[in-house]
């Protein structure tokens, strides 16, 4: 568990734990709106996910466009 403020965080620290999990043999990542992505054959492909994931999501617009 991360315990550690980040940078305009006041008060105590609020929990965080690993976005990545492993069942069986195979890996996980986890997002904040509680998605959950996988299988992966090892934690490092897991990781690749999460980074390709992360680039997809920062190109969506920040406001829901009506056509």
């Amino acid at each position: 568990m991360d315990t550690q403020r980040r940078t305009g965080e006041d008060g105590p620290p609020p929990f965080r734990s690993s976005r990545f999990f492993c069942v069986g043999s195979k890996w996980y990542f986890t997002t904040r709106e509680g998605f959950d992505s996988g299988p992966f054959a090892t934690r490092e492909r897991a990781e690749i996910g999460l980074k390709r994931f992360l680039h997809v999501v920062r190109m969506l617009p920040d406001e829901p466009q009506l056509h």
